[in-house]
């Protein structure tokens, strides 16, 4: 545990994509947990993809997206466990391959190596699923494991509703027993 408070500390990666304005529903979970929370978002989900505003005073923390200069002191203690809701394409393709082009994706990086636990709740869709590149990125971080939740599967149903995203799934992976793995 990291936490000053003695909790542990949840980092939360928000990408971009339509549901993400939910984020505040896995934030408000994971406090009932008695976790703290941190939100790191990539650049394009800052561009209005969810509440700001909200998430910042539901955790008492402001968001990252950016790097911080080397002489600014760390907001965030390390992590204990990290989540990753929703998970776009782009975000799991980069972070297998070890593109750390943004915070978010070099944060994810770095928690691998760390075994901090990772679990991450895709949404993607069934066309760029299909695509060989996002299996084999799978594939890879299974390998590391990462823990993942089945896709979400936000097709509109015959009532012209999709179905609801499991946010609070996430904290469920993380709570299930994974062995250790070995790197080589």
């Amino acid at each position: 545990m990291t936490s000053q408070a003695g909790r542990p500390f949840l980092y939360v990666i928000v990408c971009a994509a339509g549901i993400a304005d939910g984020v505040t529903r896995l934030i408000g979970a994971a406090r009932e947990r008695d976790w703290e929370v941190g939100v790191i978002a990539t650049p394009v989900a800052m561009g209005g993809f969810f509440d700001t505003a909200a998430v910042e005073e539901l955790t008492g923390r402001p968001i990252r997206s950016a790097w911080r200069s080397p002489a600014d002191p760390r907001p965030f203690p390390p992590p204990d466990a990290v989540v990753v809701a929703p998970a776009t394409f782009n975000t799991v393709n980069k972070w297998a391959a070890g593109l750390a082009d943004t915070l978010a994706v070099g944060t994810l990086c770095e928690a691998a190596g760390m075994d901090v636990p990772i679990a991450v709740l895709p949404c993607v869709a069934d066309a760029l699923a299909a695509h060989p590149a996002y299996r084999e990125s799978l594939v890879r971080l299974r390998g590391m494991g990462v823990r993942f939740s089945e896709p979400y599967a936000g097709p509109p149903g015959e009532d012209g509703g999709r179905p609801g995203f499991a946010w609070e799934s996430a904290l469920d992976l993380l709570e299930r027993p994974q062995p250790r793995q070995v790197w080589t």
